[in-house]
């Protein structure tokens, strides 16, 4: 996986998805821990799933796995911890 900070998804979304999603994410990183408040939030996910799904090409790759693991490992490093 090219990990250069120059790769870019860009992703259009509904204002009311992104205004609920900012909601939970705000949560989130004060209680890492998703709960969700009511379907409002799953739809929003749901319909942030179909944009990434109809923008990503990877999860249509026969090497998909080494696509999620490098870039988990990426975020790991960037966090500060590596998945061995």
């Amino acid at each position: 996986m090219n990990t250069d900070n120059n790769d870019k998804v860009t992703i259009t979304i509904g204002k009311p998805e992104a205004l609920i999603l900012f909601e939970l994410l705000a949560d989130f990183h004060s209680d890492p821990v998703l709960k969700f408040r009511d379907n409002a939030e799953r739809l929003a996910l749901v319909r942030l799933h179909g944009a990434l799904q109809s923008t990503l090409v990877e999860p249509f790759s026969k090497d998909y796995s080494k696509f999620i693991n490098d870039a988990r490992n990426h975020l790991l490093k960037q966090w500060g911890t590596v998945q061995e």
